[in-house]
């Protein structure tokens, strides 16, 4: 009987490590990084956009400069951003002063199910630029083959590393969260929450009632407007530059 017991005991405790063993499997690891900029191949992921493809005059670069002044071997997105258009330009557009780096789409698409914030290491120049997340497309009608975007102001402090998080949380915690940031040294943690996420169409916001599916991601971007933003950020037509460490998801306490 107790040779029984025994091996009935060592069964019994062989299940709980195969379940316990699974579980740990199934639960991702506290951060997962989606982009790095350390490398001019890093850099190769990514692609530039202005309104100069529509008759506007601004311009934008990505680049790591090679033992450069001010940099920390880490990729800079600048430019100059203006408002004027070019003298006979057959585009109607609405508005010029805008760039933006996005991202290459990935070979299908990354899951981030399971994590509850993005974070972005960076140090800027006062400008507040626009973190844009796209997703497989869900909200939009069959006929419209774009991307769904979803888009959050982060405000970039001149010359301070800053880690921009912007985490995922009901809609009951996100009327109930405010934006404080929390300073440690030069190093600042800024939490936004997912309610600055907004879908979006063409840079409108969409009036839909509908919560980002993480585990379909396609891509991601940041860009910059001449005008617009949050109070107190600097705007206007002329040069901007942001450097950029990272981009990650993390699973928040």
């Amino acid at each position: 009987m107790s040779r029984f017991r025994s091996l009935l005991q060592a069964s019994v405790n062989a299940t709980k490590r195969a379940f316990t063993w699974n579980i740990e499997e199934w639960i991702p690891p506290p951060e997962k990084y989606i982009f790095k900029f350390h490398s001019k191949e890093d850099l190769k992921k990514w692609h530039l956009y202005s309104d100069s493809e529509y008759g506007g005059l601004s311009s934008a670069s990505l680049e790591i400069p090679d033992g450069g002044k001010g940099s920390d071997g880490t990729g800079i997105f600048s430019g100059n951003l203006s408002v004027d258009l070019s003298e006979g330009s057959k585009w109607n557009i609405s508005r010029s002063g805008f760039c933006g780096m996005r991202s290459k789409k990935f070979d299908g698409f990354i899951d981030l199910d399971g994590y509850d914030a993005i974070a972005m290491r960076l140090r800027g120049d006062g400008r507040c630029y626009i973190s844009t997340i796209y997703t497989e497309n869900w909200v939009n009608s069959p006929g419209q083959t774009e991307d769904n975007s979803w888009q959050a102001f982060v405000f970039a402090p001149k010359d301070r590393w800053y880690t921009a998080k912007a985490k995922i949380m009901s809609s009951l915690e996100c009327f109930a969260s405010s934006l404080r940031p929390l300073v440690t040294g030069v190093l600042i943690i800024y939490q936004i929450p997912l309610a600055r996420y907004l879908p979006t169409w063409r840079g409108n916001v969409i009036d839909v009632e509908m919560e980002m599916n993480p585990g379909r991601v396609l891509g991601m971007s940041l860009s910059v407007n001449a005008e617009g933003g949050v109070v107190g950020a600097k705007s206007g037509a002329g040069d901007f530059r942001v450097e950029i460490d990272w981009i990650k998801a993390l699973r928040m306490p």
